[in-house]
């Protein structure tokens, strides 16, 4: 029996409409648009139109994918939480970067999600908090290497060393996961303003490298820990030409 190839085009074209992305090129100018915009009324009308569903899909998606719920709190109200403080954070995407929208906004919903998710768990285990005993181990002087360089800033610590970076993984040889773990990296600490948000906690921050090196790399954990270990030794050899 002969198919109607007609039929099947039709069918095709049809099953093919079904996968248009939610968050794509037209979305992505809609968020220069509204960083551009002069006043609060085209910003508005660009949030109406092209961002807000779009937004609330991208929200919902993480929540759902990550398990990223609070405790004692609805899903709408968690949502909605996360939509408001992720429209303070527009403006401050740097389209100029080449970088995606679409990616800052994520990493902006899940380490605002998992930061709110860590105070939660603060505060009912304030009794017995982990985090008390880690803390004072870290603040321990044989614990913390870069204790002697405290009167120079982190930002400059990042700079200088994302300098060293970069010349490393040019003039190295190194294998294809070196070399995605350190490109990795390079995005990470570009980014080290919007990723680490308001958050001074030090295991907390740990946590967060690991997950979005895993999300960026596609490294399990033990392999990511392994090819650090290069990158740390870079890392000590640049607080030590600070420190001369």
């Amino acid at each position: 029996m002969l198919l109607n190839t007609d039929e099947n085009n039709n069918t095709k074209r049809k099953r093919s409409s079904k996968t248009v992305n939610y968050f794509d090129v037209r979305e992505e100018e809609a968020v220069i648009n509204y960083i551009n915009a002069e006043t609060r009324y085209e910003k508005e009308i660009i949030y109406n139109e092209f961002l807000k569903d779009p937004l609330d899909k991208m929200i919902d998606s993480i929540i759902r994918r990550y398990k990223l719920y609070r405790k004692d709190m609805e899903y709408k109200d968690i949502h909605s939480d996360t939509h408001s403080f992720l429209m303070t954070k527009v403006d401050k995407f740097k389209p100029d970067k080449n970088k995606k929208a679409y990616s800052y906004f994520g990493t902006i919903c899940k380490n605002y999600l998992m930061g709110q998710i860590q105070k939660d768990q603060k505060e009912t285990n304030r009794k017995i908090s982990y985090e008390d005993i880690s803390s004072t181990l870290e603040n321990r002087p044989d614990m913390i290497y870069y204790m002697e360089f405290e009167s120079i800033s982190a930002e400059k610590i990042i700079e200088l060393f994302l300098c060293d970076l970069k010349e490393h993984i040019k003039t190295t040889n190194m294998n294809e996961c070196e070399k995605k773990l350190g490109n990795a990296l390079i995005e990470l600490f570009d980014n080290y303003g919007d990723i680490f948000i308001g958050n001074d906690n030090n295991k907390f921050n740990k946590n967060i490298v690991l997950f979005e090196l895993r999300e960026m790399t596609n490294l399990t954990t033990k392999e990511i820990r392994n090819y650090l270990k290069k990158y740390k030794v870079l890392y000590l050899d640049t607080l030590k030409r600070i420190n001369k």
